[in-house]
């Protein structure tokens, strides 16, 4: 894997860890999922490949499905307290986990075929549970950098709205949004 592919599955993951530290359960599965459909917008631009938000949705859902184990770190957190700080931490490295096997996934289907939706979905799930297993030691690995990431997070969802009202141009988000994640890596 060349050096950029692995600067952007390895900013996503880390903002996938921050955002699975969000308080709010099921919030942070949204936020993560978003997460991912922009790591694959990123690999996508990356190989020059053209690219789908309604696509890149259905692939992740495919890959990650309603992992059962992730919605009940998530719901966790709404337990005062320990629940609070256990479903943060286990959120925050399954997010993580999850983010680079999406990424290590689609990676590969792109240097393979050139292409994201032409993919072999048995390959692409068995994959992902294989990436996801590795994922886990990388989020463990990152760990420490996720309160940065939170915050990058929350300031991109800051300007995606001022993106969203006009006050930016899609250019200066995306700029903007290159300057923060470069700081988390």
């Amino acid at each position: 894997m060349d050096s950029e592919v692995d600067r952007i599955i390895t900013t996503h993951t880390l903002w996938a860890m921050g955002a699975g530290l969000l308080p709010l359960p099921l919030v942070d599965l949204a936020a993560v999922t978003a997460i991912q459909v922009d790591l694959l917008n990123a690999l996508c631009k990356h190989h020059d490949v053209e690219f789908s938000t309604t696509g890149g949705k259905s692939l992740v859902a495919a890959l990650t499905g309603t992992t059962l184990a992730r919605i009940g770190a998530s719901l966790l957190k709404a337990v005062p307290g320990l629940g609070t700080v256990l479903g943060g931490v286990s959120m925050s490295i399954m997010s993580g986990a999850s983010t680079y096997a999406v990424g290590r996934v689609a990676s590969r289907q792109l240097k393979k075929h050139g292409t994201l939706f032409d993919i072999d979905v048995a390959w692409a799930r068995k994959t992902y549970e294989e990436e996801f297993e590795e994922g886990k030691r990388v989020a463990k690995d990152l760990e420490g950098k996720e309160d940065d990431a939170r915050d990058v997070f929350e300031k991109l969802e800051k300007l995606g709205k001022l993106r969203d009202s006009g006050v930016l141009t899609e250019a200066e988000f995306e700029a903007k949004k290159a300057e923060l994640l470069e700081k988390i890596v």
